[in-house]
């Protein structure tokens, strides 16, 4: 934990963050989320990677430090019972309210908060590196060897746990459908020649196992 607390105050210091307590009480706040019991993907292993992958790729975007807020804050609210995109929504709601305890600027909480809402849908406009950034981090799991993808997709069976099997393979095969539909799951050039075709693979083979 000491790592990634590190981390998260040096991208708010980075961003512009003037409350040095508060920017303190915000990470330990948002780690108490991420290690939430109910959770079995959306962890902190998930934070983790984001993270890394988002620091992998820093050099291309305009404002790095913003994104990895955005990831921070992409999922600490996950509510599996939630409804469409609640959980995004709450999400970006509570980056609102910690950014700004943190001191941060007014146009960088909202732009923390716009980024924290694409991942609702993973639907970036061309031209919106950091938004592209944040979203092929989020769903590079997606491309991962099959071992580790089919333990991601039991994970995620594991936090729907409380859904019927029936209503939850229909449920996931829509949300499987809807990420093949996408013109393109990864946008920045490198992700995109080497993930691509790993994790159209890996989601038509999960969606073959639904229907």
């Amino acid at each position: 934990m000491a790592d990634l607390t590190e981390r998260w105050r040096t991208a708010a210091r980075g961003a512009g963050a003037t409350e040095p307590a508060e920017v303190v009480a915000a990470g330990a706040e948002l780690l108490a989320r991420w290690g939430e019991p109910h959770r079995r993907y959306h962890t902190t292993g998930h934070l983790t990677a984001v993270l890394d992958v988002v620091d992998a790729y820093a050099p291309l975007a305009r404002r790095a430090d913003l994104v990895r807020l955005a990831a921070w804050c992409h999922d600490a609210v996950y509510d599996p019972r939630a409804p469409g995109d609640a959980n995004e929504r709450d999400s970006a709601d509570l980056a609102g309210t910690l950014l700004t305890r943190c001191g941060l600027p007014t146009d960088v909480v909202a732009e923390v908060r716009r980024l924290v809402l694409l991942t609702a849908g993973h639907a970036v406009e061309e031209t919106d590196v950091d938004g592209a950034l944040l979203c092929d981090a989020d769903l590079a799991v997606l491309a991962a060897p099959p071992p580790a993808y089919d333990r991601y997709a039991a994970a995620i069976r594991r936090e729907y746990a409380h859904v019927p099997e029936a209503a939850f393979r229909a449920g996931r095969a829509d949300v499987l459908r809807r990420l093949l539909a996408l013109p393109a799951l990864y946008r920045l050039p490198q992700p995109s020649r080497t993930w691509e075709t790993a994790a159209r693979a890996n989601l038509s083979r999960e969606l073959a196992t639904l229907t």
